[in-house]
C-alpha cells in the first residue's frame, strides 16, 4: 500500500514548493551563522580597549583594531543585507509560485458550493509578510543563543549562570505568550474571516443593500462575527502586552544585574574591566532574539494559522491528475443516467437536483431545454460542461468523460453563457477574447456572430471601453450580449447557453436568433435552455425536465405538441399552459 494509504496525508503544493525553498533556508542559516558570530565583535573589542588599548596607552594598537571592527561591521551590514534579500526573494517566490494552485484550489471549492472566496491569497500574503518581514528573523536568531551564553560563561561562570537563568527565564514568558494567547487569537481569526466573508458578500450586492436600506441590519450582523473577533484579538493583545512588558522588565533588569555582578567580581580581582563591559554587550545580544519573538509573537501565530488554512484549502481541492491530450471534439454529447444530489449531501439526506436523466445530442444538434422553475435546467448545464461532477452516471463529449479532457485545451472548445453573466475586469475586447492575447479579426468575428459588434462601437471607447469591476459600467442587456460574444469567441464545437435572453430586449432577441442560425449552419453543436419560444425556432430537439426528471426528450415539433396538452404546465411563454398526459409522447433518450 502506499504510504498515503498509512496514514501519512499527500504532500499539497504548499509542502512542494517549501521542500523545493530548502536550499534558500539553508542560505539563510548560513548567513545567521556568520551574522551572529560577527555580534562578537563588538564586546572583544571593548574588552581590547579597556584592558589593553588603556593599560598600554597604545595609539597604533587603538587604531588597528578600531580598523578591523570597522571592516568586520561591513562585512556584518552585508551579509544582513543579503540575508534580508533571500527572506525578500524568498517570499515573492513562494506567492508567485502558489498563487496558481491556490485561485485553482479556491475557484474548485467554489464550484463545489464553499464561499471560500479569496482568503486563500489573504492567508499567502500573510505568510510571506512573516517570511518577508521583521517577525522570522528571532526565529533564526534564536538558535544562536547558546553560543553567547557559552561565551559569557567563559569570562565567568557566574556570569555565565545569571545568562543562563535570564534566558529560561524569558522563554517561560514565550511559553507562556504561546499558551496564553493561541486560542483567543485563533477564534479571532475564524470570526474576523467570517466577517469579511460577509461584507464582500454585501459589496457584491451593492444596489440592493442600497436599495432596500438594509446597511444596518447587515452591520448588526457584522457585530455579531466581526465584534467578537476584535473582542480576541483584544484578549489576545492584552495578555501579549502584559508579557511583553514582563520580557522588557526581565531583560532591561538582568542586563544592569550583570554589569553590577561583574563589577563585583572585578573588586575581587576574578574579572577584568573589559570583561564586565562585554559580560553586559553579550548578555543583550543572548536574549534579544527571544524578547524580539515575544514581540512579534501575534504576527507568527497569525502566519502559522494562515499556513494551515492554506494546508486545508489545497488538501480539499487536491490537483487532478495529468489529463491525456484527446483530439478535439465534433461536439457529440451523451447524458447517461445521470443524478446529482445537493452538493454536500448524502443519500436519503435530500432529495436529488436530478434523477437518472438521460439524452444523446449529435454534433451539430441543436437542442432547447425548457421545463419550471428548479426543474433542474441549470444544473444539466452546468454538468454538460464540466462544472459539476454527477453523483451518478456519466456525462461525455465525444464518448469521453467531460472530466476526462485537458480544461484549458477543451476550454478553447467549448462557449458557456450563464445565467448570471459577470464580465472581468478589462475593456470589451479583453472580455471577448477570454482574456487572452487574439487577434483583432477572431474578436471582431465573434462579435458578429453574436450580432453585437454595432453595439460595442457605439460605446464609447468601441472594443477598447473598460466594463468596470463584473461588468458594472454596462447594462445587464449588454452584458449579456457581450458574454454572449464571450461564449462563441474562437468557434467552439459545443456552445451551451443558460437562459440567454433574460435579459435581452427585441433587438438583442433577434440577435441571439440569427445567432443560433448561423451556430447551426457551421455545425456547432448547441445547448440552450430558454422559457420563449420565439428563441426555439432553429432547435431541433427539445428536452423537457420536471423536478429533476425528464418528462419529454425528442423532436421540436413533437414535443411542442406533447407541451398542448390537457395538463398546464410553465414552459416557454408563448405556448398554451398546459401540461402532458401522464405517458410523454416521446420516451427519454436512454444514453
Amino acid at each position: 500500500m502506499p504510504p498515503a494509504s498509512m496514514g501519512r496525508p499527500e504532500p499539497t503544493p504548499l509542502d512542494t514548493t517549501l521542500r523545493r525553498a530548502r536550499p534558500a533556508f539553508v542560505l539563510i542559516v548560513v548567513f545567521s551563522l556568520f551574522v551572529n558570530l560577527l555580534m562578537l565583535v563588538s564586546p572583544l573589542y571593548m574588552m581590547q580597549v579597556f584592558d589593553r588599548v588603556l593599560a598600554s596607552g597604545s595609539v597604533e594598537t587603538l587604531i588597528l583594531l578600531t580598523v578591523v571592527v570597522g571592516f568586520a561591521f561591513l562585512v556584518l551590514g552585508g551579509l544582513e543585507t543579503a540575508r534580508g534579500r533571500v527572506f525578500n526573494r524568498l517570499g515573492a517566490w513562494l506567492e508567485e509560485t502558489l498563487t496558481p494552485e491556490l485561485i485553482r484550489a479556491g475557484l474548485a471549492r467554489r464550484l463545489a458550493g464553499e464561499p471560500v472566496g479569496a482568503q486563500g491569497l489573504r492567508d499567502l500574503a500573510q505568510v510571506r509578510s512573516f517570511l518577508g518581514g521583521q517577525g522570522i528573523q528571532p526565529l533564526v536568531d534564536a538558535p544562536w543563543v547558546p553560543i553567547f551564553i557559552a561565551v559569557i560563561w567563559l569570562l565567568h561562570p557566574w556570569l555565565g549562570m545569571l545568562a543562563l537563568g535570564a534566558a529560561v527565564l524569558l522563554f517561560a514568558v514565550a511559553v507562556a505568550n504561546e499558551l496564553s494567547t493561541r486560542a483567543p487569537l485563533r477564534e479571532a481569526n475564524r470570526r474576523s474571516v467570517e466577517a469579511h466573508a460577509g461584507v464582500e458578500a454585501a459589496l457584491r450586492n451593492a444596489d440592493v443593500v442600497h436599495a432596500m436600506g438594509l446597511l444596518p441590519a447587515l452591520t448588526a450582523r457584522w457585530h455579531k462575527s466581526g465584534a467578537r473577533a476584535l473582542d480576541g484579538q483584544e484578549r489576545a493583545g492584552d495578555r501579549g502586552s502584559l508579557l511583553v512588558g514582563t520580557s522588557r522588565f526581565l531583560r532591561l533588569f538582568v542586563q544592569s544585574a550583570i554589569l553590577g555582578l561583574g563589577a563585583f567580581l572585578v573588586i575581587r580581582g576574578e574579572l577584568t574591566a573589559g570583561g564586565m563591559i562585554a559580560g553586559s554587550i553579550l548578555l543583550g545580544r543572548a536574549l534579544a532574539p527571544v524578547e524580539q519573538a515575544i514581540g512579534a509573537w501575534k504576527q507568527m501565530v497569525a502566519a502559522r494559522i494562515a499556513h494551515g488554512r492554506l494546508q486545508a484549502l489545497l488538501r480539499a481541492a487536491p490537483a487532478p491528475p495529468p489529463a491525456m491530450e484527446l483530439p478535439p471534439p465534433t461536439g457529440r454529447v451523451t447524458v447517461d443516467r445521470v443524478t446529482l444530489l445537493p452538493p454536500g449531501a448524502r443519500r436519503g439526506d435530500a432529495p436529488p437536483i436530478l434523477k437518472s436523466v438521460s439524452l444523446d445530442v449529435a454534433a451539430g444538434d441543436v437542442l432547447g431545454i425548457v421545463g419550471p422553475s428548479a426543474s433542474g435546467k441549470t444544473t444539466l448545464c452546468r454538468l454538460i460542461v464540466g462544472i459539476w461532477r454527477p453523483t451518478a452516471g456519466h456525462v461525455r463529449l465525444d464518448s469521453a468523460e467531460v472530466h476526462a479532457w485537458d480544461r484549458a485545451a477543451l476550454g478553447a472548445h467549448i462557449g458557456y453563457l450563464p445565467q448570471d453573466v459577470e464580465l472581468f475586469g478589462g475593456t470589451v475586447r479583453d472580455n471577448i477574447a477570454r482574456l487572452g492575447a487574439a487577434d483583432d479579426g477572431a474578436v471582431i468575428a465573434a462579435a458578429r456572430l453574436a450580432g453585437v459588434h454595432d453595439m460595442i462601437l457605439h460605446l464609447p471607447d468601441g472594443y477598447n471601453t473598460p466594463v468596470g469591476e463584473a461588468g458594472a459600467v454596462l447594462s445587464a442587456g449588454q452584458r449579456q450580449r457581450v458574454g454572449l460574444a464571450r461564449a462563441l469567441f474562437g468557434r467552439p464545437r459545443l456552445v451551451v447557453l443558460d437562459e440567454p435572453n433574460a435579459n435581452l430586449d427585441a433587438e438583442g432577441e433577434a440577435a441571439l436568433v440569427d445567432a443560433m442560425a448561423a451556430l447551426k449552419a457551421q455545425g456547432t453543436t448547441v445547448i440552450m435552455v430558454a422559457h420563449r419560444v420565439s428563441v426555439l425556432a432553429h432547435v431541433d430537439k427539445l428536452l423537457l425536465l420536471r423536478d429533476g426528471a425528464v418528462e419529454a426528450f425528442g423532436p421540436r415539433e413533437a414535443v411542442l405538441t406533447r407541451l398542448k396538452g390537457p395538463r398546464p404546465v410553465e414552459t416557454p411563454a408563448a405556448a398554451p399552459p398546459a401540461q402532458p398526459a401522464a405517458q410523454p409522447a416521446v420516451q427519454p433518450a436512454t444514453g
